[in-house]
């Protein structure tokens, strides 16, 4: 997996990418999950597995003590024999098996490219919808494929023809997106601050939760380890509503 998502070139992550925890020194069976919440770890636990690969780890930014829900979960880890992975920024901005590659093909964007710089990485894609579009239409077809709620923000043109998508929260990459030409930005959760950059920038601002948008990485990560490695995998849906 640190190959496959070149994790190594991502170290100015907030995340601790990669293996964040050791509970058992082999892996016979997969589970992914978005987070590495109780519910997630406890999940992966009745189902046997011995590794959880998630999207958000434990670990973030400058070293912290090992206390409250952290050494809870991680005591939990340890005690069921479960490893832990974590891919942030690397799953999301896969080419192939992205957060953001998945969206880009479920709207069929046309000649996709990287935009949007965080933290030294072009991290969203930006391309051209095959015909104009509306943002309710695209809300539409977008909600029917996550199974989410889909929030509009109307404040771009009324057909869409150029989108950028971010997954996540990307809202605050709403500049980038209005700069490159973009009519729509496409994202997980919105912000207050992108409120009155979409606005003013008159760029429609398309959210479709912080948890859907970063489920499809997950998946697609899944699917690649069980045909590579032949081990059972388990995608743990632990949805937020966020």
């Amino acid at each position: 997996m640190d190959d496959t998502l070149n994790i190594a070139g991502f170290g100015q992550d907030s995340s601790l990418n990669g293996l964040q925890v050791e509970g058992s020194k082999n892996v016979t069976k997969i589970a992914l999950a978005v987070d590495a919440s109780d519910r997630s770890i406890r999940r992966a636990a009745r189902a046997g597995a011995d590794l959880l690969t998630v999207h958000h780890g434990l670990f973030w930014g400058e070293a912290k003590p090992i206390t409250g829900v952290t050494a809870a979960r991680i005591r939990l880890l340890m005690e069921n024999g479960i490893s832990l992975y974590a891919a942030h920024l690397p799953l999301d901005c896969h080419p192939e098996i992205g957060n953001n590659a998945a969206l880009a093909r479920l709207l069929e964007l046309e000649k996709p490219v990287p935009f949007g710089i965080h933290r030294g990485v072009k991290i969203g894609l930006r391309g051209t919808l095959a015909r104009h579009i509306s943002p309710q239409h695209l809300a539409r077809k977008i909600r029917n494929f996550l199974q989410s709620e889909v929030k509009i923000f109307p404040f771009g043109p009324p057909r869409i023809r150029k989108i950028g998508i971010v997954s996540g929260g990307g809202a605050f990459l709403a500049p980038d997106a209005a700069d490159a030409g973009c009519d729509a930005l496409l994202t997980g959760e919105p912000s207050h601050t992108a409120y009155h950059i979409a606005r003013e920038s008159k760029l429609n601002l398309i959210c479709a939760g912080h948890y859907a948008t970063e489920t499809l990485g997950l998946r697609s990560l899944g699917t690649l380890l069980r045909r590579e490695l032949g081990l059972p995998v388990k995608f743990i849906d632990v949805p937020t509503g966020l």
